[in-house]
């Protein structure tokens, strides 16, 4: 992987460009004319010549350039400003504002639009801000800053979050956005850098999100890239060092402890208190390391600018054994062919490399027992079956013996073409291409470790994906001002066609004698198996989308995009998804002019319809199985057997439908220091993906058939406030904080039937429902009142006729009052789905230090800690259990005994903890070096930092995290989650 590296930024440094005459260096100081403000980052560019440079953090710059040229200053939002030299060897300028200028732009779909003309709730979030954070997925670096978005991580390196946009509104569908980076569509964005992200756009209603059709049923994320500017050529580079350590590890009982709590179950002496004890979970967790480097590469003239970048990640998991490599490349280029055609491209390439390790094992360090040895005193490992305690795998020998490794390549790549004529039209014309393979290698190699973890003989599994597609886009916009009217139209056609094949191989017997010997043609050709999956899907559109502007103040936005879909049956194949939104900028009205409170109102208010095609793929195709069949027949004394017929299809199937009103006001005080922005929102699906029971006597082996069965809401509001301030030259800050409610219920299931799901691997137990007037993956099962004291609670309560039910043993509420504790009692214990979340973002700087300290949390939501009912025999506890178990009576009414089975081991409310947290998201210190200092060092600029992530995170469960994801139906239930660390590194920015 390093050598990649080196060889990707030798080819990246041959794109300098220089140029050589009579010089002489000036320097100088750019500030702000009204404040005195230094401006950080302004560009400074010799004109007519592509030598350039910015200005670092107190607005300095120096630069060679001719004794007799011209300098240009500019910077957003800032009238540009031209300055002979005439000989000056120092220069400083103040900029004046440019009111125009000072309008925010946002990218929306298929173009870009003016804050104040948008009539959609889009929310933007600057690459400056993704690029702090030390995650390295782009989505995991807006957490917490982003109102009506929960996401939640997962600790494995290289895993993508789980984004829910206004939350969930599909079941079986891909309940996630659409990512679109730099126009083209991508999976997800775990190949992207952040630190080559220029701003992130979430569009989150339907009016902002409807130009994207039957894509964008729940949301759009719309990434920038950055682009080169003219000027000379500028090398940046970023990197960080730096540990991950797991926070909030969970306390085990240790032996003395475990032999207390199995004996005390047990009734006798059958564990030895004075064993050695074992912590698991310090066996197999540990102290990771994690670095991160980067080279970029811009610059350009009036004709030609360009922009690369190269980066390179090595990140160790907090469990033993796994580790993932990322090398990223980006190279993107524009031409100004001539004053009215502009030609341009940007490729991004990804490469990973991961050692992987066993999906089970943190759950294994969770319940085998502290007795068991790490290694017995002849070198072997620990067998909890030696001490007749159970099947239990020895996790140490699990990772040990785990040997599997993933890798793949991603290539993504977009040329356009861009031609303006007649004035106000523009013709674009985009071809966006991605390519995709992603391989893993698993070997199991013929040993026998423990009782359990035995294999006869040696396995090799390879498998092989291969994914691309290509995307074809042209629009034709007119942009035109007539008086007090402002009209921008779009017209719109894409074309789009995804293929994907998987090749999934295995065989008995391969030697292992190196990587290179690692292949099933060397192995038992009895044993050869090799299985092939494959899909297609093309896409057609046509769309349009009309922006109308009345003196500033009246807006409308109407868009209607016309889809369809290959996964469809063709009379079915295409709908239409329109959308309108409204705004009235109140404060541009005559009667708010003399008024001193309001900077800046407006209301707007949106309706659109999404759609949702990204379902199962070929779910409406019957698949009967031959090889294993049920039943056969017998015709003149010869067999014929029969096929099984799996699963009931539906005769067909559509996409799901989003329709969805959004209501929202933007507000501005105190000389625009303080903004504020509030939004309710009703998200309704319909026609939503659902399974639903089917009678035993059609003969499928499942009892579900899919269709079109269900209907869910979401619904909330979303408020954010921003303040900003430049207090002195020296000291300027902002905060700005978020807060979202969402409320998620299912409002119809087709055959009013629920579905249970969230399964357990024990005893078949459904801990999840999903119906009619309850959130989507309620928690269900029986309401806990109490714990049994005696045998007399037991003989008086409605559970007296059960089975192995003894003193200690959960006592359970009779909800229908019949006396009896059965199915009939069950009801919903708990909600997956946050209530609220919410965050607050704060930055500070004072001269040359810069400190930032975010914090994130959710709240009103409930997990499911099935890691401590999944109870088969002498299971390990918690210490937080040990010291709060039912151990006589009278002891406890809360916590039960030690013996945990049978009935005690239902789906309860016990189970289901309080999952709310806050968490200090990013903590981090930052100091630029004066420009005096690095100006001597040929250096433009030089920042050091320091940084923290997931430092302190305060909830009340008794698990390792709170951030448990899971599909829509599942979702919250925490069993083998893999633990979130802290990390903590130390970085330099580098400008040259």
């Amino acid at each position: 992987m390093k050598r990649k590296f080196i060889l990707l930024v030798m080819c990246l440094l041959a794109v300098h460009l220089s140029f050589a005459q009579n010089t002489i260096s000036v320097q100088g100081r750019v500030t702000d004319a009204t404040t005195g403000q230094p401006l950080i980052g302004a560009g400074v560019v010799v004109q007519g010549t592509t030598t350039g440079t910015q200005t670092n953090a107190d607005g300095s710059y120096t630069l060679n350039a001719p004794a007799d040229g011209t300098l240009s200053f500019n910077y957003l939002g800032y009238r540009n400003l031209q300055v002979p030299i005439n000989n000056r060897t120092t220069i400083d300028v103040q900029l004046e504002t440019d009111a125009e200028a000072l309008q925010e732009v946002v990218v929306v779909g298929y173009g870009v639009q003016e804050k104040r003309d948008i009539t959609g709730s889009i929310s933007s979030v600057e690459g400056e801000e993704i690029a702090r954070q030390a995650s390295q997925n782009p989505v995991s670096n807006i957490q917490g800053k982003v109102a009506g978005v929960q996401i939640s991580n997962s600790g494995q390196p290289g895993a993508s979050p789980t984004v829910r946009i206004r939350g969930t509104g599909s079941v079986f569908g891909d309940p996630g956005p659409l990512y679109v980076v730099d126009g083209t569509i991508v999976q997800d964005l775990s190949f992207l850098n952040p630190n080559d992200i220029a701003s992130m756009e979430i569009l989150k209603d339907a009016s902002s999100a409807a130009i994207y059709g039957l894509r964008a049923a729940n949301g759009v994320i719309l990434v920038t890239t950055k682009r080169g500017r003219a000027g000379e050529a500028r090398i940046n580079y970023n990197g960080f060092v730096g540990v991950q350590r797991v926070t909030n590890k969970v306390d085990l009982a240790n032996s003395q402890q475990y032999a207390e709590l199995i004996n005390q179950k047990e009734g006798s002496e059958i564990v030895d208190p004075n064993l050695p004890s074992t912590d698991w979970y310090d066996e197999i967790l540990r102290t990771a390391s994690i670095h991160n480097h980067q080279v970029s590469f811009s610059g350009g003239s009036d004709k030609i600018t360009y922009s690369a970048s190269a980066g390179y990640l090595n990140q160790e998991g907090i469990i033993d054994g796994n580790k993932y490599e990322r090398i990223t490349a980006r190279l993107q280029t524009d031409f100004n062919a001539t004053e009215h055609i502009k030609l341009g491209y940007n490729a991004i390439f990804y490469d990973y490399n991961s050692d992987d390790v066993p999906g089970g094992v943190t759950y294994q360090a969770y319940v085998v027992p502290p007795v068991v040895p790490v290694f017995k005193a002849d070198g072997n490992y620990g067998d909890p079956a030696n001490l007749g305690l159970g099947t239990f795998g020895n996790p140490r020998a699990a990772l040990d013996w785990y040997n599997q490794i993933s890798n793949g390549q991603n290539l993504t790549g977009s040329a356009f073409g861009e031609v303006n004529f007649l004035e106000n039209f523009t013709f674009r014309s985009s071809l966006g291409l991605s390519y995709a393979i992603n391989e893993y290698r698993n070997y199991v190699s013929e040993d026998s470790l423990t009782t359990t973890q035995v294999a006869r003989r040696s396995t090799l599994t390879k498998s092989r994906s291969k994914f691309t597609r290509w995307l074809w886009e042209n629009t034709l916009t007119f942009d035109k001002q007539f008086g007090d009217h402002e009209v921008t139209a779009l017209l719109g056609y894409s074309a789009q066609e995804d293929n994907e094949e998987a090749l999934i191989g295995s065989a008995n017997d391969v030697p292992f004698e190196s990587e290179a010997t690692l292949y099933l043609g060397l192995g038992d050709p009895e044993t050869f198996f090799i299985t092939n999956t494959a899909d297609k899907l093309t896409l057609l559109s046509y769309f349009g989308r009309v922006n109308y502007n009345y003196k500033n103040r009246y807006l409308l936005t109407a868009t209607l995009r016309r889809d369809g879909s290959s996964k469809f049956p063709e009379d079915e194949r295409f709908d239409y998804f329109p959308a309108i939104g409204l705004g009235w900028v109140v404060s541009e009205e005559s009667f708010m002019q003399n008024q001193q409170v309001l900077d800046y109102f407006k209301l707007r208010g949106s309706w659109g319809k999404l759609g949702n095609s990204r379902i199962p793929s070929n779910i409406t195709i019957l698949r009967p199985d031959l090889d294993n069949p049920i039943y056969t027949a017998v015709f003149g004394g010869v067999v014929y057997p029969g096929g099984t017929i799996n699963l009931a299809v539906p005769p067909t199937l559509f996409w799901e439908v989003v329709k969805e009103t959004d209501i929202g006001a933007e507000f501005a005080f105190l000389d625009n220091r303080l903004t504020a922005e509030i939004d309710w929102y009703n998200r309704e699906t319909e026609d939503a993906i659902f399974n639903t029971p089917l009678p035993a006597t059609l003969g499928t082996l499942t009892s579900d058939i899919f269709g079109n069965f269900a209907s869910f809401r979401n619904r909330g509001l979303e408020f954010v406030a921003t303040w900003n301030q430049d207090v002195t030259v020296d000291f300027s800050y902002s905060i700005s904080g978020n807060f979202s409610t969402n409320k998620n219920e299912v409002t119809e299931v087709a055959t009013g039937l629920p579905q249970f799901s969230g399964g357990l691997p024990v005893g078949r137990i459904f801990t999840s429902v999903t119906r009619v007037g309850d959130p989507i993956g309620s928690f269900y099962g029986y309401e806990v009142e109490g714990i049994f004291q005696n045998e007399q609670e037991i003989a008086n309560s409605a559970q007296a006729n059960v089975t192995n039910i003894e003193p200690g043993d959960f006592r359970y509420r009779d909800l229908n009052g019949d006396n009896v504790i059965d199915a009939n009692d069950k009801t919903i214990i708990g909600n997956p789905n946050p209530g609220f979340y919410y965050g607050l973002n704060t930055n500070f700087r004072y001269r040359n230090w810069d400190f930032q300290l975010d914090f994130q949390g959710v709240g009103d939501v409930d997990v499911y800690n099935a890691n401590k009912g999944v109870r088969i025999g002498n299971e390990n506890y918690t210490e937080d259990f040990y010291e709060n178990r039912w151990s006589g009576p009278g002891s406890t009414n809360t916590y039960p005994s030690p013996d945990l089975k049978d009935a005690n081991i239902q789906a309860n409310s016990w189970y289901v903890e309080d999952g709310s947290y806050m968490r200090i998201r990013n903590l981090q210190l930052g100091y630029t070096l004066p420009s005096a200092l690095t100006s001597g060092w040929k250096m433009e600029r030089i920042r050091l930092y320091v940084n923290a992530q997931n430092p302190v995170t305060w909830f009340d469960y008794t698990g390792f995290t709170p951030e448990v994801g899971g599909a829509p139906n599942s979702a919250g239930v925490d069993l083998n989650v893999y633990p979130l660390s802290a990390t903590y590194n130390f970085g330099v920015d580098v400008n040259f």
